[in-house]
């Protein structure tokens, strides 16, 4: 098997690590055999996104948004195509906020978004802002499992309909609103930084069977040793004393 991922503007948005999504993906589909490709993108470059597999756009400060929004909206059609023909995406803080209807920053100037979908963001004052580690109750194609990460953003994010999670510890979506990310079939849209995949091994394989399914239909992927990955995840649960019942995992 072959799996295509496009890394968007890999030279701007890459915050808290966002690269080691990237190798955990090429890892562990490695690890089950399976032909990874990455390329980038950034400016002014081109490249087709329905020619992939996996749509990653990592996370950025206000500043580095600004670069690249006007280049981003230029491929608000091609980036439809990739949706439609049923690439999975990975949106990781400035690029989940992105993908919505618009951000309006502190100032009230408001930055359109792509409006792929109907949920909005608008800036807070300082002490509102969502910053520190963060634990999360997750969902996605069916599996309720927990996970960790680690947020920091002024923008809340409101009118989200299907949302990734329900905040364990943490803020999310919004200052101590207790949701947290966006998610459908395609699309894992989240605030959670650090990287989230290392630690999260399970959201990892959940990207891969999603991205796989284009070409290869439903995908059973060979289990891995994930004990490293555990006890990192387990640390960072008893650090945000929060308490995991493992046997109601998967449920």
């Amino acid at each position: 098997m072959k799996l295509k991922i496009l890394w968007m503007y890999h030279d701007l948005m890459d915050l808290y690590g966002d690269k080691g999504n990237i190798q955990v993906l090429k890892t562990r589909a490695a690890k089950r055999g399976i032909d990874v490709t990455v390329d980038t993108c950034t400016i002014d470059e081109k490249r087709t996104p329905a020619d992939y597999d996996l749509f990653f756009l990592g996370g950025g400060a206000d500043h580095e948004q600004s670069l690249i929004k006007n280049d981003l909206l230029k491929r608000r059609d091609a980036i439809r195509e990739a949706y439609d023909s049923g690439s999975a995406f990975l949106l990781i803080c400035g690029g989940y906020q992105l993908f919505g209807a618009y951000y309006k920053d502190q100032d009230g100037h408001l930055d359109e978004g792509l409006h792929f979908f109907d949920y909005y963001t608008e800036a807070s004052d300082r002490s509102h802002r969502c910053i520190g580690n963060i634990a999360v109750e997750a969902s996605i194609d069916g599996e309720t499992f927990p996970a960790v990460g680690f947020e920091n953003h002024g923008g809340q994010t409101r009118n989200v309909d299907t949302v990734f999670a329900r905040v364990l510890k943490g803020h999310g979506n919004t200052f101590d609103g207790g949701t947290e990310g966006f998610v459908n079939d395609q699309v894992l849209a989240t605030y959670m930084h650090g990287p989230l995949l290392p630690k999260n091994p399970r959201i990892a394989d959940a990207l891969l069977r999603r991205a796989l399914r284009r070409n290869y239909g439903s995908v059973d992927l060979e289990p891995l040793d994930d004990t490293l990955e555990e006890k990192a995840q387990e640390v960072m649960f008893r650090r945000m004393h929060v308490r995991i019942n493992h046997e109601e995992e998967g449920k």
